[in-house]
């Protein structure tokens, strides 16, 4: 499957790749490294990340970023042979990001 990215979700990768940059100086590229490898694993196994409760869109998925404690909210468009991307947001938040 192609894994793509909603806007929204590309804006966030971007703000996050930018501070990881700046502030993580010891591995400034461990974001984008394990951001990439989950894109990987997503595109062979679409369904490994945990299903999350959200009213819209349905089915809904998350996969833990392990290192960097980040979330990959997506769902599956199986006709259409895509992952679909739909927020990257921090596990400590205290609450998920809007959905769309």
């Amino acid at each position: 499957m192609r894994v793509v990215f909603t806007k929204v979700a590309e804006r966030q990768v971007q703000t996050i790749g930018t501070w990881w940059r700046g502030e993580r100086l010891t591995a400034p590229d461990l974001f984008a490294d394990e951001l990439g490898e989950a894109c990987a694993h997503l595109s062979l196994a679409p369904y490994i990340g945990q299903p999350f409760d959200a009213p819209r869109p349905r089915g809904v998925r998350r996969l833990l970023l392990d290192r960097t404690r980040y979330h990959v909210y997506y769902t599956v468009d199986e006709p259409r042979g895509l992952v679909v991307v739909r927020a990257v947001w921090h596990a400590v938040r205290g609450h998920g990001p809007s959905l769309r």
